[in-house]
């Protein structure tokens, strides 16, 4: 019984790893919202916890500036690769994964009324475009 009880205990320890992973998004100018994945996560700089690697979709937005809207990947590192992750995650302290990604806005400039009208007559001849290729009922 004390054995189980041992083995449980050193068990416990062995498994208590833990891996911290987080991401710090910075911007030119600061104080633009930053969304990621459809999620808003605060004003930059910013930080936020993470739990998978990847491609991330982001938002970036403030009055006066463009909003930014792009990818970016997250690469995992060397640690999170098989077999190296089987002894991370058993690893009896905390492993800390930070990650920083910046980004600059450029000013907002209105577009002409030339430009805005040549958008339309753009638009207007895409939809033409398309009622012509819906088969009729």
């Amino acid at each position: 019984m004390k054995r189980i009880g041992l083995v449980l205990g050193l068990a416990s320890l062995v498994l208590s790893g833990c891996i911290e992973r987080e991401l710090t998004i910075d911007t030119v100018p600061t104080g633009a919202v930053v969304t990621l994945n459809d999620e808003e996560i605060g004003q930059s700089p910013v930080s936020t916890n993470f739990q998978w690697y990847g491609d991330y979709n982001v938002r970036i937005s403030k009055a006066g500036y463009e909003t930014l809207v792009t990818h970016r990947k997250l690469k995992k590192p060397i640690h999170d690769y098989f077999p190296i992750d089987f002894f991370v995650a058993v690893w009896p302290g905390k492993i800390k994964s930070k990650h920083q990604w910046s980004f600059e806005l450029q000013p907002y400039s209105a577009p002409s009324r030339k430009e805005l009208l040549d958008a339309a007559e753009s638009l207007k001849g895409q939809a033409m475009a398309d009622a012509n290729t819906i088969p009729a009922n």
